[in-house]
């Protein structure tokens, strides 16, 4: 049985703390391009009352239980960047997702992802005891299907008519997943990119 409670998990280049009201001014500012929101679940992000009710919907999931979230920040400033979390989670099997994952755009394309998912995955594998990790996209979003498979997960298929967004899209879903006998080989992988990543901060 998974006992998820907030923590936070640290890196070289970020952190990840618990989601909490103080981040909202800061992922405010970090939040405004249109670009983030694209593909995410939520609509357009860009203002204040929209970061103070997306805080604030984490954070009454988070209180039921079905969700973690956290605040992605960057270690050589202290400012945060964006946020991730755990979602989806099935303390009986064993099992969650990690989702809602969304940078500043001069942070995408660096090693900030690679590094979150590594704590997430080694938080979830390691300390967690969960015996499989997913991760699902939008199938439009290639950039985020190419993401994924870098970091090592199996592609198990595409859910169709799976969601409808906020716009009215009718939204297939790519899954992807780790489960415990893969942990091993990605995190070797996931070390080796990080090890080779000179990051564009």
């Amino acid at each position: 049985m998974l006992k998820v409670h907030p923590i936070t998990l640290s890196g070289h280049l970020i952190r990840l703390e618990p989601l909490a009201t103080r981040h909202i001014p800061d992922l405010t500012v970090v939040g405004q391009d249109e670009s983030i929101w694209r593909y995410m679940l939520y609509g357009d992000v860009t203002s204040e009352e929209r970061m103070v009710w997306f805080v604030e919907e984490l954070l009454r999931r988070q209180a039921r239980g079905t969700d973690l979230p956290f605040t992605v920040i960057l270690q050589a400033t202290g400012r945060p960047i964006g946020s991730t979390r755990y979602m989806e989670i099935r303390p009986e099997h064993r099992g969650l997702e990690i989702g809602g994952t969304w940078y500043g755009v001069e942070y995408q394309g660096t090693g900030v992802n690679t590094e979150a998912k590594y704590l997430l995955f080694r938080h979830a594998f390691e300390d967690l005891g969960c015996i499989r990790v997913q991760i699902k996209t939008d199938l439009r979003n290639l950039r985020s299907q190419r993401a994924i498979e870098r970091l090592g997960m199996v592609k198990e298929g595409v859910f169709r008519n799976h969601i409808i967004t906020p716009d009215g899209t009718i939204r297939d879903s790519v899954y992807y997943s780790l489960i415990t006998a893969e942990w091993p080989a990605a995190k070797t992988r996931l070390e080796r990119l990080m090890a080779g990543s000179t990051p564009r901060l």
